[in-house]
């Protein structure tokens, strides 16, 4: 990695609470009743009970929803065998990723032992714990003895997911493929290059899917398998095979389909040219694969290819099955991962890509075209259908094989609980995030010296969301990209002291624009002085396509020279300012938090509107609830008046909107509440994930609060109602902040033309 990148990545770790897990009271523990009822003398109870009937312990403790990593740190990643301590970071991120993809608690075991019998002793010893464990990054062939056996003498789920993560998700794309391709698993003639934990398990994987023995041919970095060979161990002498083929190059000619996990570039262009007709290319290894996908796309038309990395189509990720299949694996407190489960994750990630795409998968990708074909054989890694496809799937497989100690009866609630779980959390940055990477824009950068603003510009480039426009002195920004080491290629710098010409160009085109409203010439050239003002005259003549600004501005002074150089959209009144608040239950939006003070019922309404668009705009349904410290109609003056009257408008106006009020906090959140005691309400039995604040009081209040108290994460001022992308950062801002409202400004820019509600 570049320096950069290294320093980020270790204050990326460091930064607050280190680590990226941490353990979370899930009961109350406010009271002396609470801890009596948590620890002694109330928890004798359950542990008497479970006493009597181990399996109680999936109903009164964690059990049912913890899943241990361990590993030895042998095998990790791409950097080889760095130690169990080392590891750690490794496996607190798949923690991570069992979380906010299908909602299971972690615990990262590190065990500082090579030899076979004492890791497995030890995971033995600890395995009361958890209701599953993943094994993780272990060498080969240790792994495979390893999994073995801690299989054959735990009644828990075990699962090396090196092994079998990637045998499942390439499995579903190879059935995928052949079903586009016509051809029959039994028939085709097989290539697998590399020979370690994954590639055996793929193979083994292949054949119980119908692929002949006979029909496949293993190598590995000393060539084709073969009898012949003395240097096999087990594991690679299941696979030899007597052929006379010697060489990679030799075993393919004629191949079906060619399957790597070994080394980047060892695939030619003339080597897929040799195989047969409408060849499977699965180039997995990584970061770099077998060969380029821009190579292998040219070698032949007819190909269908996979590779592991995001960038290009068909991906083959881990992530796809393993947090899905010990879901399923823990909600039916299986005793173990059988092949009947590892199959029906596999059928079922290959009839998922099968099913129309929804928007929101296409709207992440940018891509409305997606739909099953040779460049989708498997689903996208931000399918939020996945967990209620896979996990069911898996859950019904253990319960027919007799594996299951639970049966789940009502498929339809299992599934409706498996959606809840997950919410939408940041989820839909990274929707937005990969939208904007398909067609970046020019963003311009009103403070471009600035030392935030540079160190986001770095990862921005880095993950190709925009194409920034940085106004500022070239020297220093130079100088500042020298002192924090950056590596930014191709940096566009707007200096003014250079750009003479284009100063004169925005200098005249805004007196022309604002020479009725009061500004005469000498101040429109003294105004050509502000970044600001350059980077709105930027946009506005299109040599930009949005800005940013903010962390050295006043808000309302960049607003309003916004609102007088981009102008507001033709249906628009007034501008919004939205917040988007991530939280383990869900995504919400919260308008006006930054502009309207004292919203007339003309405002709100406009607020609501604006508010609803923008959040369609994120493919989410807004149920807005307009907020008060009264409940319909308590009071019938000040702000709960002006509410009222701007629920009766917007009723009548649009009633293709969901929103109601004016109500507490309380009612908006709490749906039971709200059915019993307001049934009339159109919210009554839906989930609000839209908050209209009365004030710009209220809502400044309630965000800080949201910001200094509670586990969010806080994205925004988003602001509506402008006819071009503009936001105005707060002073304060992190770098996270400046790299999500650029992703928001390109996604935006993205739009040929909002879709304006012209019945303001």
């Amino acid at each position: 990695m570049d320096s950069i990148e290294k320093t980020q990545a270790l204050q990326y770790h460091a930064t607050g609470r280190p680590g990226k897990i941490e353990v979370i009271p899930t009961k109350p523990h406010s009271t002396q009743h609470d801890l009596s009822l948590a620890y002694s003398p109330g928890v004798a109870e359950p542990c008497l009970e479970i006493q009597k009937n181990q399996t109680e312990a999936y109903k009164y403790t964690a059990k049912s929803n913890l899943v241990a990593v361990i590993s030895n740190g042998t095998a990790v990643l791409g950097l080889g065998d760095i130690g169990a301590l080392s590891g750690k970071p490794v496996m607190e991120g798949k923690g991570l990723l069992f979380k906010i993809f299908a909602d299971i608690d972690v615990f990262d075991i590190e065990v500082d032992t090579k030899e076979v019998d004492k890791f497995v002793e030890t995971v033995k010893t600890i395995a009361p714990t958890f209701g599953g464990i993943n094994l993780e990054d272990i060498k080969a062939p240790e792994c495979f003895e390893i999994e073995r056996r801690l299989k054959e003498e735990l009644d828990i789920p075990v699962m090396h997911d090196d092994q079998h993560g990637t045998a499942i998700i390439s499995a579903a794309g190879l059935l995928n493929a052949l079903e586009l391709n016509g051809k029959k698993i039994e028939e085709i003639k097989v290539v697998v290059n590399g020979a370690g934990a994954a590639a055996i398990s793929c193979a083994r994987l292949y054949l119980t899917l119908g692929v002949k023995k006979e029909h496949l041919i293993m190598c590995d970095s000393k060539g084709v398998i073969r009898n012949d060979r003395k240097d096999l161990n087990s594991e690679k002498q299941e696979f030899a095979t007597d052929t006379p083929l010697q060489t990679l190059q030799e075993a393919l000619v004629g191949a079906d389909l060619f399957l790597g996990l070994s080394v980047a570039d060892i695939l030619t262009e003339e080597m897929i040219q040799s195989m047969g007709n409408d060849p499977i290319v699965f180039a997995l290894a990584n970061p770099n694969p077998e060969i380029s996908y821009e190579k292998a796309i040219h070698s032949r038309p007819d190909i269908i290819f996979a590779t592991g990395r995001s960038d290009y189509p068909n991906q083959i990720n881990n992530v796809l099955g393993f947090p899905y299949i010990f879901r399923g694996a823990l909600d039916v407190q299986a005793k173990g991962i059988n092949e009947e489960m590892k199959l029906a994750a596999v059928y079922a990630l290959a009839r998922l890509t099968k099913e129309p795409v929804p928007e929101k998968v296409k709207m992440a990708y940018n891509d409305p075209s997606i739909a099953f074909g040779r460049n989708y054989i498997i689903p996208k890694a931000l399918d939020v259908r996945l967990i209620s496809r896979i996990a069911p799937a898996v859950a019904r497989a253990a319960i027919t094989s007799g594996i299951a100690r639970k049966t789940i009866t009502d498929w339809e609630a299992y599934q409706e609980q498996l959606e809840k779980r997950i919410g939408e959390d940041d989820r839909l940055m990274r929707r937005m995030t990969g939208k904007a990477k398909t067609d970046p824009k020019r963003i311009v950068f009103a403070e471009g010296a600035d030392i935030k603003v540079l160190l986001a510009i770095q990862e921005i480039v880095t993950e190709k969301i925009a194409h920034p426009i940085l106004i500022g002195n070239t020297t220093e920004i130079e100088n500042l990209k020298k002192q924090l080491h950056l590596k930014i290629d191709e940096l566009t710098i707007f200096d003014p002291a250079v750009e003479k010409e284009k100063i004169r160009e925005y200098t005249q085109a805004y007196y022309k624009l604002r020479q009725r409203k009061g500004i005469t010439a000498e101040q429109a050239e003294e105004l050509m002085h502000n970044s600001n003002f350059i980077g709105l005259m930027m946009v506005e003549s299109g040599d930009g396509d949005g800005l940013i600004s903010g962390i050295h501005s006043d808000y309302r002074h960049v607003l309003r020279a916004a609102k007088d150089i981009i102008g507001l959209r033709e249906c628009c009144k007034y501008a919004v300012g939205m917040h988007i608040v991530t939280h383990k239950k869900g995504t919400y939006f919260l308008a006006d938090t930054t502009v309207n003070s004292h919203p007339s019922a003309d405002t709100l309404e406009s607020v609501t509107v604006l508010t609803y668009e923008a959040v369609k705009q994120f493919n989410v349904e807004p149920i807005i609830a307009v907020a008060s410290y009264s409940n319909f109609g308590e009071y019938h003056l000040g702000s709960p008046a002006q509410i009222q009257e701007a629920i009766e408008v917007l009723h009548r106006k649009y009633p293709e909107i969901i929103v109601d009020g004016e109500m507490s906090a309380s009612v908006a959140f709490n749906k039971e509440l709200r059915k019993k005691r307001y049934p009339f309400s159109p919210l009554a039995d839906k989930d609000v994930n839209t908050i209209i604040f009365p004030n710009l009081s209220s809502g400044s209040i309630a965000l800080g609060i949201l910001q200094e108290l509670g586990s969010n994460e806080i994205i925004g001022p988003v602001l509506l109602g402008l006819k071009k992308p503009v936001h105005i950062l707060q002073m304060g801002c992190s770098v996270r902040d400046i790299v999500y409202m650029t992703t928001l400004a390109v996604t935006d820019a993205q739009k040929e033309k909002p879709v304006d509600m012209c019945r303001l």
